[in-house]
């Protein structure tokens, strides 16, 4: 039998929406990449990408707004971390360019979204 979750507010807000497609697009890219890396840069890119769902999901449990906002900016960073690990692999020809490309959009989205939601926290 299996448990079934609570609906929590974390899964509402569109950046972890975001997060867990760039979670499934990293899994998809890194399987591609050559067995000798499962554990260097496959490995890094994953964690990375998790990372960022896991801030969101944590600071939102935080309770002030100026708490939230550091775990937003540990998710913007793990998202950088993404773009960063992404560019490595492309250089080392582990994927191509096109293989990133709906990767590189979601970062892209993803962090411009914690960039504003960092914002509008630091403003109330």
């Amino acid at each position: 039998m299996s448990e079934r979750f609570l609906k929590y507010r974390f899964e509402e807000l569109e950046v972890w929406q975001v997060g867990m497609r760039i979670v499934r697009e990293v899994y998809r890219i890194t399987k591609k990449f050559p067995q000798a890396e499962n554990y260097a840069l496959s490995d890094q890119l994953r964690r990375a990408s998790t990372s960022i769902v896991l801030n969101i999901a944590e600071g939102s449990g935080q309770p002030t707004k100026k708490g939230f906002a550091l775990y937003i900016q540990r998710a913007k960073s793990s998202t950088l971390e993404c773009v960063a690990c992404c560019k490595i692999a492309i250089q080392e020809r582990f994927v191509s360019d096109v293989d990133t490309k709906s990767l590189a959009v979601l970062l892209q989205e993803e962090y411009f979204k914690l960039v504003a939601l960092g914002k509008s926290m630091s403003r109330v």
